[in-house]
């Protein structure tokens, strides 16, 4: 990213692989507060970047919308909410383990019928070198 200060909604989307609808809606929703301009065109700098960047990291875990927005509401009141919005997190931490237990529970389902299936396939072909 170029050192500019402040970006228009087109080139902020592009920089940040968001849609401008998605832009618009975030700030709706009031996880962006983009600046204005003289003209009314919003105005997004590096520090809505980095907090776009997050966003999308934090919504990859499968965080809904709805506890990002809390999570953004902690994190504008300051240093002072640092303990929820890592409860918020730790919530979300343990929710990704559960998720790769079952994940990993999955994967092992697969392989023990995958080795049933080889060893049946083993002796298959051993009785048709017998016969």
């Amino acid at each position: 990213m170029t050192n500019k200060t402040s970006y228009f909604i087109g080139e902020f989307a592009e920089q940040t692989g968001l849609t401008i609808d998605t832009l618009r809606y975030y700030e709706k929703e009031g996880l962006l507060e983009p600046q204005r301009d003289i003209n009314g065109r919003r105005q997004f700098t590096e520090t809505d970047r980095r907090w776009c960047e997050f966003i999308k990291r934090i919504k990859a875990t499968g965080m809904p919308l709805r506890i990002i927005k809390q999570y953004s509401e902690l994190r504008h009141q300051g240093n002072k909410t640092i303990d929820e919005r890592v409860d918020l997190l730790n919530t979300q931490r343990q929710l990704l383990e559960t998720q790769r237990a079952e994940i990993d529970a999955h994967i092992a389902f697969l392989d023990e019928k995958m080795a049933t299936y080889a060893e049946m396939k083993k002796k298959s072909e051993q009785c048709n070198k017998n016969a």
